[in-house]
């Protein structure tokens, strides 16, 4: 008995998908209905526990011992079996068979990696039918009799169905994972993720008066734009384009589409100012999503904790998490200086004051977002992020060493850079200097061009417009001038996948990082032990720029494997941003072992829940900026803040 394999079909009122594992489980109609195993290559068993069947008495005693347990998505499992029989599931004691999907650039679902690999053993179709009948609740009718849920008995048949889909899980759960074992997850990987189900168990306050009168100051705020758009347009649904085409059609205004894009143009055309008043509602009531404050409101558990917003590994390319539900890895910035006045208005339910103080509430509660997450009592966030990381490590991958010497030394590489590109004197680089100007170039061209960006990303990258158009162009080419190694990373990148795709082989760059064919996948070995995955690698004529290019299959948004391509801009760009990734990995790992309670990390940034008079923004820095075995020279700096409620320094 060296492996527990286990499936659950469950019951709760609570929608998972909306509100997550940990909330959903904490209904007081939660039960697990289906509880499917099996010990290594034994058949798989079904326990029906809506029947008053016992769970055998050795899976009880492997749930309690250090044997290792497996599940796809293990976290979910874990969660139901520890609320449901009061059994403790640390993480150190299950493997999760979709994170090591993940890993592999396969998708996340487990229909969908068993057809990427192309099992025989398929998984039954029948599911979303079957959990929708008996796993959540349904509508009263006549013909059900005004039920809300459907037990076993109402439907036999189907319920045999239900126990065959749970027994079919864990035979292609199981095949899933002995196909994966043919490319291990290191054990230092696997520490990680264990950690992150700690974190995501841990999970994050919620300000849940604050949270509640976003949510309400909002509808009162849309309600109110919907009213004087109607009585300006007389149409029924302002929300309706087609009626507002017609409208404006009608006011001499011809429009295709009312994207934020197009808004610049039409409210230049606008014929009246009815239409452009129009014009602005539209835009204002495009503002008014609180989507995010919705979420952390269906997904706070009774505790005033919102958990499990965080996936391990995620953005499968790279390796990095991603955000479930609040999406933390796209929260608008903050740029008021008094937050905290503005949190206490809001959350007075003064809806009056906050607009006259602020203006209209999508701008000001597009602010407060992030000041929702709130620390335990008697506790204070300490946050804390590497300071231009992915510019840091793009250097050393590269040896472009005059980059490296500015972050060993002074540390502003924005000005570095554009006393490279201009040839100009880097002291002069400062407020008040004529050649301050050039500043903005060297900081944009420094964010767009690491990865082979050219005049669409800097003008992406150039948020304050500072740089005219026609300068883009020049200024990729003086930076490329200016990081030559850095360009020429780019294509020993690229030469060296291609290479080992062709030679079925290994082939080596610097710094740890090797690019290696096998078992039908090209992996970019990393100098911190795991590898990154790209399936099914092709070498083809590329017909866009005239040479053979390199593709490899990656899940698209339904889940269905797909070829793309990819070049040596983007390859470094993987590595960088992997590289990067595991640096923040080891950060959590360093601060996990001395104590911390880490709630969230968003990118590279690092949220500690740490009791007052505790600790220091200094220790912690201290933590992240220490140097990594596996990266020896990789000069790294942290800073960070101390805050009351989430926010950005």
């Amino acid at each position: 008995m060296s492996l527990l394999q286990i499936d659950l079909e469950t019951y709760s009122s609570i929608d998972l998908k909306g509100c997550g594992v940990h909330r959903y489980v904490e209904a007081e109609d939660f039960e697990i209905l289906l509880f499917a195993f099996a010990f290594d290559d034994d058949p798989v068993q079904v326990i029906d526990l809506t029947d008053f069947q016992d769970i055998p008495k050795d899976v009880l005693d492997a749930l309690q011992m250090d044997v290792t347990k497996t599940a796809w998505n293990a976290g979910f499992e874990r969660a139901a079996i520890a609320k449901y029989l009061g059994i403790a599931c640390p993480a150190e004691h299950w493997r999760c068979s979709m994170a090591h999907a993940y890993t592999l650039g396969l998708p996340g679902s487990l229909d969908g990696a068993a057809k990427a690999l192309g099992l025989e053993v398929q998984k039954d179709s029948k599911g979303k039918t079957l959990i929708k009948y008996f796993s959540v609740p349904c509508k009263p009718t006549k013909v059900n009799g005004g039920r809300t849920r459907n037990y076993s008995y109402h439907d036999m048949d189907r319920w045999q169905q239900y126990v065959d889909y749970n027994r079919q899980d864990v035979v292609v759960e199981r095949e899933v994972r002995k196909r994966l074992e043919r490319f291990p997850v290191p054990e230092r990987e696997w520490q990680v993720w264990a950690l992150d189900q700690k974190i995501n168990d841990y999970g994050i306050g919620v300000d849940d008066n604050l949270v509640s009168h976003a949510i309400a100051c909002s509808k009162l705020y849309t309600e109110r734009l919907l009213i004087e758009a109607k009585e300006l347009t007389g149409v029924d649904n302002p929300n309706s384009l087609p009626q507002l085409k017609e409208w404006f059609a009608d006011q001499g205004l011809q429009i295709d589409s009312l994207n934020k894009d197009n808004m610049p143009e039409l409210l230049d055309a606008a014929p009246t100012d009815e239409t452009k008043r129009m014009l602005g509602l539209r835009q204002e009531m495009g503002k008014t999503s609180v989507n995010k404050y919705d979420a952390m409101k269906l997904g706070t558990c009774d505790d005033g904790r919102v958990r499990g917003i965080l996936q391990y590994c995620g953005a499968s390319r790279t390796w990095r998490w991603a955000g479930r539900r609040v999406q933390m890895h796209n929260l608008p910035q903050n740029h008021l200086e008094d937050l905290g006045r503005a949190r206490n208005v809001l959350s007075s339910g003064d809806y009056e004051l906050l607009e006259m103080l602020y203006g209209a509430p999508p701008f000001v509660l597009s602010e407060l977002i992030r000041t929702s997450l709130i620390p335990s009592p008697g506790n204070r966030f300490i946050v804390s992020d590497f300071s231009a990381i992915e510019a840091r490590v793009i250097a050393w991958l590269a040896d472009e060493m005059w980059v490296l010497d500015v972050f060993q030394g002074h540390g502003k590489i924005y000005e570095a850079t554009a006393s490279r590109m201009f040839g100009i004197d880097f002291e002069t680089i400062v407020k008040g200097h004529e050649n301050y100007k050039y500043r903005a170039s060297g900081k944009v061209a420094t964010l767009a061009c690491g990865f082979g960006g050219g005049a669409a990303a800097m003008e992406q990258m150039d948020k304050k417009k500072e740089i005219p158009a026609d300068q883009y162009d020049p200024l990729v080419r003086q930076w490329r001038d200016a990081n030559p190694r850095i360009r020429k990373l780019w294509y020993r990148a690229e030469a060296a996948a291609m290479e080992a795709v062709q030679t079925k082989g290994v082939v080596k760059l610097a710094h740890g990082v090797s690019y290696r064919y096998a078992k039908g996948m090209l992996f970019a070995d990393l100098p911190s032990g795991h590898s990154l995955s790209y399936p099914s690698p092709e070498i083809k004529p590329d017909p866009k720029f005239n040479k053979e290019g390199l593709s490899f299959k990656a899940p698209d948004k339904t889940g269905r494997m797909v070829r793309q391509r990819t070049w040596g801009g983007t390859l470094v760009e993987n590595l960088v941003q992997a590289i990067a990734r595991d640096c923040l990995a080891e950060s959590l790992l360093r601060m996990d072992r001395a104590g911390f309670n880490i709630p969230l990390h968003v990118h590279d940034e690092v949220v500690l829940d740490v009791p007052e008079e505790i600790s220091s923004v200094e220790e912690v820095t201290d933590l992240m900026g220490q140097p990594i075995d596996w990266a020896p020279g990789l000069p790294l700096k942290a800073a960070g803040f101390e805050c009351e409620f989430y926010q950005k320094d």
